[in-house]
């Protein structure tokens, strides 16, 4: 719970009352390595701070999964649009490996969100996040599989040090073998 005070009063300094509501909405969990937070066509129901371990955020197209991201300590996670309008997933969220998070439902949110610190953080946070999402996705795009590698490497070497080489090259959208080529020509 340090950690999850901490990234928060990072972002908006807390007083004592939204520490406590906050002490008292977040239940801590531990996810089992291939336990879902979320599978597709089923509704979200918590966004999560991630203490420790890692979850993938992936879809499955023609029988293939899609890494579209991996979350690592420090970050948080939920289904955005499935957890905001409370509708089925498009994407499904699993442990990697054991897994210690924070997790907030969504009821329990909307009880937080009567608190105006919190509320400032959270519009902060998400303003921060979604412009964040929105470089990435344009800037990732341009690169190549040498600069995705290169980027992953220092801005996420949580994820290169982590991962299953197969996330990753599906999350570069290359091939194993590219992965590993480019690899190779870095090390």
């Amino acid at each position: 719970m340090t950690e999850l005070l901490r990234f928060i009063n990072s972002f908006q300094e807390l007083d004592s009352d939204t520490e406590l509501a906050i002490k008292s909405y977040f239940k801590k969990e531990t996810l089992r390595k291939n336990e879902f937070i979320v599978q597709e066509g089923k509704t979200c129901s918590k966004v999560c701070f991630i203490e420790s371990g890692l979850v993938r955020r992936f879809y499955v197209k023609e029988g293939q999964d899609i890494t579209e991201w991996i979350y690592h300590s420090n970050q948080w996670v939920t289904s955005l649009s499935s957890f905001f309008e409370q509708k089925p997933s498009f994407e499904n969220l699993q442990a990697c490996e054991k897994t210690v998070l924070y997790s907030l439902s969504y009821q329990d949110e909307q009880k937080l969100l009567e608190y105006p610190l919190f509320s400032k953080f959270h519009i902060k946070q998400l303003r921060l996040y979604l412009s964040k999402l929105n470089e990435f996705h344009h800037l990732y795009k341009l690169m190549s599989a040498h600069e995705k590698y290169t980027y992953l490497i220092t801005y996420f070497p949580q994820i290169i040090q982590k991962s299953k080489l197969k996330y990753i090259a599906s999350l570069m959208d290359v091939s194993q073998e590219t992965l590993s080529r480019v690899r190779a020509s870095i090390t």
